[in-house]
């Protein structure tokens, strides 16, 4: 929280696989008040859809965990909110594969800034009891957070562009 309230930048989280926990632990920093929008749980095909506007037939060609998907999320939740960044989280903690055949341990992270193209990153984790790896994966999806926010406070650390 201190980069963000520092680099003088907000949040919104879309999370999946993890269930909200990125959301949970990031509420109870210091300066959360001012630096976390909120956050977003969508577990289900339909969920994303609902609440942030990924489209139901690319869901149901592509299915979930897809880097196209997690872009998608990204884009909605920062439609949906005044965050200036979104941190978003799709995959399969298990113990088992999903609906769609993904892996356990296959995660897409998606991060991006208000008026900017959404990055996306695929990591496979090696199959771990679900709540180890969705521990595992909250920790990588921080340090991802981490690394978005240093590089926007080097061009500068401005507030971005609000809807």
């Amino acid at each position: 929280m201190d980069l963000l309230t520092s680099a003088k930048m907000s949040l919104v989280t879309a999370e999946s696989c993890s269930g909200g926990l990125v959301c949970t632990l990031l509420s109870g920093a210091e300066g959360a008040g001012t630096a976390l929008e909120g956050g977003f749980v969508v577990y289900t095909k339909d969920q994303k859809a609902v609440a942030l506007g990924v489209q139901r037939e690319l869901l149901q060609k592509i299915g979930s965990v897809e880097p196209e998907i997690a872009r998608r999320m990204a884009e909605g939740a920062l439609e949906r909110s005044l965050a200036d960044i979104a941190l978003v989280l799709t995959g399969v903690i298990g113990p088992a594969e999903d609906e769609d055949g993904n892996p356990v341990g296959r995660v897409i992270f998606g991060y991006g800034l208000r008026g900017e193209p959404v990055e996306v990153e695929e990591c496979r984790f090696e199959p771990m009891e679900p709540d180890e790896m969705r521990n595992l994966i909250v920790s990588h999806a921080l340090t991802l957070l981490e690394r978005k926010i240093r590089q926007a406070a080097e061009c500068g650390g401005r507030r971005l562009q609000r809807p």
